[in-house]
């Protein structure tokens, strides 16, 4: 079935609102928790986490650093380390940082959560470093998750577009 032009425009005001959604906010900060607690001396850092009682903690916009730059910039990720030191001490940190730039996955902690070994302050911690961008706040969460429908939005969109470009083709054509 082919779209008349008069559709085409009449679905791209939607289309583009659809866009406009589910697009992260470009130059925007997320705003995250930002608190550490070790042995649960700081009980509104430790989970399970309630953010009832963290107004303190939140800061909005946050700001991290960035590889090879110095000072802070807007965060685009909340971070949450949850782990054990190697003498038994349990330690929690919640933050925020952003996305360098770099080429590779594994340099970039807010692309991809990892769970296992790692230095912190110069000792060694067995646990997990998880990152999200799906919301602010979104580090109060214990299993955390990154944005899920842009895959979906991108496929819909990508969808919806090239049927305007073909009925547009069709109509010139013919």
């Amino acid at each position: 079935m082919v779209l008349s032009m008069q559709l085409c425009w009449t679905l791209l005001p939607p289309i583009l609102l659809l866009v406009m959604l589910v697009t992260p906010r470009l130059g925007a900060a997320i705003d995250c928790f930002k608190c550490v607690s070790i042995n649960g001396q700081y009980p509104p850092c430790d989970d399970p986490f309630h953010n009832n009682h963290t107004d303190a903690i939140l800061e909005a916009p946050c700001k991290g650093g960035r590889k090879g730059r110095n000072g802070l910039f807007p965060a685009t990720a909340c971070i949450k380390l949850a782990g054990v030191y190697e003498n038994g001490d349990r330690i929690t940190v919640r933050g925020c940082a952003l996305d360098s730039g770099t080429l590779t996955t594994d340099t970039e902690i807010v692309r991809m959560s990892h769970c296992g070994g790692f230095m912190y302050d110069n000792r060694y911690v067995r646990g997990c470093l998880q990152s999200c961008d799906d919301a602010d706040a979104c580090n109060s969460a214990h299993v955390l998750s990154s944005r899920g429908y842009e895959t979906t939005a991108t496929a819909l969109l990508s969808t919806a577009l090239a049927g305007m470009l073909t009925a547009m083709l069709t109509e010139n054509i013919a």
